[in-house]
């Protein structure tokens, strides 16, 4: 039979650990309700949180090559050329090869395409600004550190 204690040093020490008070664990959910926020927000326009990723990457540097484009956001080739597939039927990009390197195709935003910029980049801003109501913008400049250089050690 196992002896029992009332204390357990290691269990406290690990408390912060374990779900749902790890910082994992926290950072998940607060991605969770972020997406489910601006999912609804982009829902009128047909779109989704990763159709808004690709728009950004474009609005930042239209013409990017497909691979550029999952490079910025980490994604694989499949998924990308999926929601590319689905942007191009709705006529937000288009697709061509490259005039020097026929393998490669750049995606160019449409007028529809770049019209979007005038209208989402504020409702994604609405959203963020809900979820750090209440935190002092200095403290959202710090957050926002922390969590680049916490990306940056683990990538």
């Amino acid at each position: 039979m196992v002896a029992q204690s009332n204390y357990s040093p290691t269990l406290e020490s690990w408390q912060q650990n374990l779900a749902p008070h790890n910082l994992g664990y926290r950072i998940k959910l607060l991605s969770q309700l972020i997406s489910r926020k601006f999912t609804e927000r982009l829902e009128p326009f047909g779109l989704t949180p990763f159709h808004w990723l690709v728009l950004c990457c474009l609005w930042q540097e239209d013409g990017l090559p497909t691979s550029s484009i999952g490079d910025k956001l980490q994604q694989v080739g499949g998924t990308l050329t999926g929601v590319l597939d689905r942007m191009e039927e709705r006529g937000l990009v288009r697709r061509e090869r490259d005039s020097h390197d026929r393998r490669i195709w750049r995606i160019w935003l449409t007028d529809a395409g770049k019209e979007l910029e005038s209208v989402l980049p504020p409702i994604a801003a609405e959203v963020r600004d809900r979820a750090m109501e209440g935190i002092p913008f200095a403290d959202r400049e710090l957050f926002s550190q922390m969590l680049n250089q916490a990306i940056a050690n683990l990538s």
